[in-house]
């Protein structure tokens, strides 16, 4: 029997365990792929802590995969052994369900999430849906594709779906693992782009991703410094924080959005500010594999690149420790096999 190692955790906040298993075949509509980098996200804590129903255990978290497909189901057509590819958060969609049928796939009633429904991308092998595979240039090394298939799809595709403009003003709220690739698109894409954090030193950094404005929230009123920029047509918010999110909102131009891709637990909204300016409020999903593949190529394209520190497998608690601590700067990804 051929084996593979994965690190998996064994029950609700179980400790991660390096493991053999069989290495698994792909059934019908179903591809295998050569893991080669994983990334570690932050909402890995779902599967690691429990924090959704039904996650049957033992289970191996990783939704940020980048590696080689070296098998494939029956049925599975546009997909081949040797490709490089990455599957992210996603983990694919059914094609049949009126929200599929819509054209609303990530909303399917039996959609998938790469490690948290299924074992993910923290091993040498995964198997996925074919409708979770998205191809991933050759110019793109594996541990720098790994993070764009969540925090990149995540920032770029919210702006891209934003309504903004070029030229428009875009504030990206946060300077961690998704708001350094947030600034990096927003400048792309050609908006004049706010950098907003706590602290003066982050400003360098801001700048140097992309930020035409640097804004220090500890040092100043974050939503009167956008309104001096004739307010903000979006607020991309990476951080996690309410509080920060609540802080920001008064910043936004008429017919503004703050746009919400950072979890955080709860905040406060305005209704008058919503009323009188027609703002508004969203959340963003981050996307499904043909976004991914977007993405990917936008960034090729452009030069964008995560800031990444790299672990290898057998030290998964390690680097699972350190991104959960926030210190990392600014991915944590890890180096499994080439």
């Amino acid at each position: 029997m051929v084996t593979m190692r994965v690190a998996q955790v064994s029950r609700r906040k179980g400790h991660f365990e390096i493991v053999e298993r069989p290495i698994p075949e792909p059934g019908a509509g179903w591809v295998r792929i050569k893991v080669h980098a994983c990334g570690i996200c932050h909402s890995d804590a779902i599967t690691k802590e429990g924090l959704l129903p039904g996650i049957q255990y033992p289970r191996v978290p990783g939704h940020e995969v980048a590696g080689v497909i070296d098998a494939v189901g029956s049925g599975v057509a546009g997909w081949e052994p040797g490709q490089r590819v990455g599957v992210g958060w996603n983990g694919g969609y059914c094609g049949y369900c009126d929200h599929c049928r819509r054209g609303e796939f990530f909303a399917c009633v039996r959609g998938q999430i790469t490690g948290v429904t299924y074992d993910g991308g923290y091993g040498e092998y995964l198997i996925a849906p074919a409708s979770a595979v998205a191809l991933m240039p050759a110019e793109l090394p594996p541990v720098e594709a790994a993070p764009l298939m969540c925090a990149g799809l995540t920032t770029f595709n919210a702006l891209r779906n934003s309504g903004a403009r070029p030229g428009d003003v875009v504030a990206v709220l946060g300077l961690g693992g998704l708001g350094h690739l947030g600034i990096q698109y927003a400048a792309k894409m050609g908006f004049h782009t706010v950098g907003i954090a706590r602290g003066k030193d982050k400003e360098p950094l801001a700048r140097r991703l992309g930020a035409a404005v640097y804004i220090d929230s500890q040092a100043q009123d974050p939503a009167a410094e956008l309104l001096k920029l004739g307010g903000a047509k979006v607020i991309l918010a990476t951080a996690t924080s309410g509080e920060a999110m609540s802080a920001v909102q008064g910043g936004l131009a008429v017919n503004g959005t703050l746009l919400i891709v950072g979890a955080a637990e709860s905040m406060q909204v305005s209704p008058l500010s919503l009323l009188m300016g027609c703002r508004s409020v969203k959340g963003w999903y981050s996307g499904t594999s043909i976004d991914s593949q977007d993405t990917l190529a936008f960034s090729v394209k452009t030069g964008i690149r995560p800031m990444n520190e790299t672990y290898p497998l057998e030290r998964i608690a390690e680097a699972y420790e350190h991104m959960m601590s926030g210190k990392a700067r600014f991915r944590v990804v890890l180096t499994i096999g080439q």
